[in-house]
């Protein structure tokens, strides 16, 4: 498998769990869960949209739809990739923090340096409203769906402790929505 594509996966399916895994060291027993998330380089969806915009001197859209779960806080972050310049991204992160399972994900990169997901099982082809193809999988800790659009890529991910919940038609409605 690709580095880069290796990279952004255990980037987009580590990341939450170990942010909201509960295990708190002695020292760190009075931070906030805002303050967790801003170690990691998390900051306000608004900044972390304004940094990518800037980066890529581009507007993104976001969907307009989120899953039909409880969230308690949204948080974004744009990763530079200043070593490779190839895997820069927009991560946003939708979260609860009473509910470590409601969590939801999107990641936007450029087409330029799309990842691609041609060796994942059990992939399944899906056409959005506007024809554009999406790819659904289910991966570890996530079911995800990969769609591009205005020149982005679009990487949605929902855990998988509510995909009885959140289907595939519910994240191709997300999709939709963009």
């Amino acid at each position: 498998m690709d580095r880069k594509v290796l990279h952004s996966i255990v980037i987009f399916c580590l990341i939450p769990f170990l942010l909201i895994s509960g295990r708190v060291n002695a020292e760190n027993q009075d931070i906030t869960f805002e303050e967790k998330y801003a170690q990691v380089g998390f900051k306000t969806l608004e900044e972390s949209i304004k940094e990518f915009q800037n980066h890529f001197k581009k507007d993104v859209a976001l969907p307009k739809s989120t899953p039909s779960i409880q969230f308690t806080h949204k948080f974004g972050r744009f990763y530079e990739d200043k070593e490779y310049k190839t895997n820069d991204f927009l991560e946003i992160q939708y979260v609860n923090e009473n509910i470590s399972e409601n969590n939801y994900k999107i990641d936007i990169r450029s087409l330029k340096n799309k990842l691609t997901f041609e060796g994942k099982t059990n992939q399944k082809k899906y056409k959005l409203e506007d024809g554009t193809n999406a790819i659904y999988f289910e991966d570890s800790l996530f079911n995800c769906l990969v769609f591009e659009k205005n020149n982005w890529q679009y990487i949605i991910g929902i855990d998988k402790r509510v995909s009885d919940k959140i289907t595939p038609k519910d994240l191709i409605k997300i999709a939709n929505s963009v």
